[in-house]
């Protein structure tokens, strides 16, 4: 199928889904990984004491996570 002057395959679509499928394994293993290292409740300094900087750290680890997924997907 041709869209906008691009190729389109089947393969090429159930690549991507299944890549990100994966990806998004990786990030909800990460965010698990990171809740158990923590030696505090996550949620709790988030919701109920507004840690704005523990929001800062968890954002920051999800960026990072999304660069390695991303540079291992596009090799």
């Amino acid at each position: 199928m041709l869209l906008l002057g691009v190729v389109v395959t089947v393969d090429g679509v159930l690549a991507s889904v299944v890549y990100s499928l994966i990806g998004l394994a990786v990030f909800v293993g990460g965010f698990h990984v990171i809740r158990k290292i923590l030696p505090f409740d996550v949620y709790k300094e988030l919701e109920v004491d507004q840690n704005t900087a523990l929001g800062i750290v968890i954002g920051s680890f999800i960026i990072g996570l999304a660069i390695i997924v991303a540079a291992a997907i596009g090799g």
